[in-house]
């Protein structure tokens, strides 16, 4: 299980997020050099921001775009498929990487929306929470700290979250002394900051209890 420690470690990583850190991005450093050597379609761009660009930036080539670079994603399939694909990824590493799933459940901001093959396109602000993917009799379930779940219109679904660990990785034990800290730190906080810091760690501990099922 996770130790207090871990618990503290993945709460200090997470504050820090908030804060605007950069991201890390190791895990995708092979993958990324690996598609520069792949050639893909040209980005559809129109006559009239090419004439715009030569009268703005006549001594420049073309700027490149996105579409340069990445492959397209499938067509929206005339009729809604019997499995979601889900991509989970985290700053690092993919946790779930095309995976075909039936469905997912997410903690939006405004609430846990379900997501099924054919959910139309929909941008949802993740809070800390517990993120479940369901496939037949198997559910696997994550604790993520903040992020956001791209739904798109070809059944296929992006979750990118800041961390996320496997629920039951979790110290029950430790995640009840975390609330009882952290909310004696917001009371006797001293200034804003502090305030703000314990705030944010009460709220990512009563999330964790209430996903653990404990008080």
């Amino acid at each position: 299980m996770l130790s207090r420690q871990g618990v503290r470690s993945g709460l200090r990583a997470w504050c820090a997020a908030a804060t605007a850190r950069p991201l890390l991005a190791r895990g995708f450093a092979d993958a990324a050099s690996e598609k520069k050597e792949k050639v893909f379609g040209e980005a559809q761009v129109t006559d009239k921001f090419k004439e715009d660009w030569k009268k703005i930036a006549p001594n420049f080539d073309m700027p490149k775009f996105p579409s340069n670079f990445m492959e397209a994603r499938p067509p929206v399939s005339p009729t809604i498929p019997a499995k979601l694909t889900v991509n989970f990824v985290l700053p690092s590493q993919y946790e779930l990487q095309a995976k075909q799933v039936d469905y997912v459940i997410v903690p939006a901001t405004s609430g846990q929306m379900g997501v099924l093959p054919g959910h139309v396109p929909t941008i949802a602000e993740l809070k800390p929470g517990i993120l479940s993917v369901h496939d037949g009799t198997e559910v696997k379930q994550y604790f993520v700290s903040s992020g956001f779940a791209f739904v798109h219109a070809n059944s296929v679904t992006d979750i990118v979250a800041i961390e996320a660990v496997p629920l039951d990785r979790f110290d029950p034990d430790e995640v009840r002394k975390g609330v009882q800290e952290y909310n004696q730190k917001m009371n006797s906080a001293k200034d804003d900051l502090e305030k703000a810091e314990a705030q944010i760690g009460v709220q990512v501990h009563s999330a964790l209890q209430s996903a653990l099922g404990i008080s």
